[in-house]
């Protein structure tokens, strides 16, 4: 097998397992690793077209989990989030943005882990929702990062490993599928992305199946923890990123 066809099947098996197994995290992980061996142009379009697979294939399996109402109303808050985010990304130096970010998601998450109260919403929220939604969408139109803001929620809500899973794909679903709509306008989705992405295709199929698995064995408490120490680590590439850019 071509090398760099193995180093981008195993990328995107790791990170779609992690996504199908938490419903989020493959972010950070894709798209750097996969730029070690093909352009980032290629790497970026990639990423969120298997983005949409993963996201598709669990809202089918799994649709009955997801929190309809708070999948909705997150998106909604994030679409007047995203202007700002391009804006930001602009007129604010992406260290500082990137290092404060880092700073609140290791505080919050480590505050978590000592074992420390933190507020249970046990209905939605309407401030919560709606902010941490337009948290999301600031983040993810300025850095493509919309997953904090959304996991410091679903944590708040104390949403079972399956529905954490199930409906953070309500969300990712249609935002990268506008995505992936610019990518097209844009000239970005190539045919590179699509042989890549059929090459590809049937080890992140057994990632998503594997990933499934691995969420249903899992009890709320193990998932939480798991959930902080993937926020921790997220917090530390991103403070990593601000201190060598």
């Amino acid at each position: 097998m071509n090398p760099v066809l193995l180093h981008v099947m195993i990328v995107l098996f790791v990170a779609t397992l992690i996504r199908s197994a938490f419903g989020f995290g493959e972010a950070l992980i894709a798209v750097p690793l996969l730029a070690l061996r093909i352009p980032v142009a290629v790497a970026a379009p990639l990423a969120v077209l298997m983005s949409i697979t993963v996201a598709v294939t669990i809202i089918v399996q799994d649709w009955r989990q997801i929190h309809v109402r708070s999948a909705v109303w997150l998106v909604l808050a994030a679409l007047f989030g995203i202007p700002l985010g391009l804006l930001l990304l602009v007129a604010v130096d992406e260290r500082i943005v990137k290092g404060l970010l880092a700073l609140v998601i290791v505080s919050f998450s480590a505050y978590c882990l000592l074992g420390r109260n933190i507020p249970r919403l046990k209905h939605d929220h309407r401030a919560w929702l709606l902010g941490c939604g337009f948290l999301s969408g600031i983040l993810g139109g300025a850095y493509g990062m919309n997953g904090p803001p959304l996991i410091v929620y679903g944590t708040l809500r104390r949403w079972s490993p399956q529905h954490f899973r199930a409906t953070l794909q309500g969300y990712f679903l249609p935002a990268s599928m506008v995505v992936m709509i610019g990518y097209w306008f844009s000239g970005l989705w190539v045919p590179a992305v699509t042989q890549y992405y059929i090459d590809c295709l049937p080890a992140t199929i057994l990632a998503i199946v594997l990933g499934r698995v691995v969420n249903r064995r899992m009890s709320g408490a193990v998932f939480l923890t798991a959930t902080y120490i993937g926020l921790i680590a997220i917090g530390i590439l991103l403070f990593a990123q601000a201190v060598h850019r």
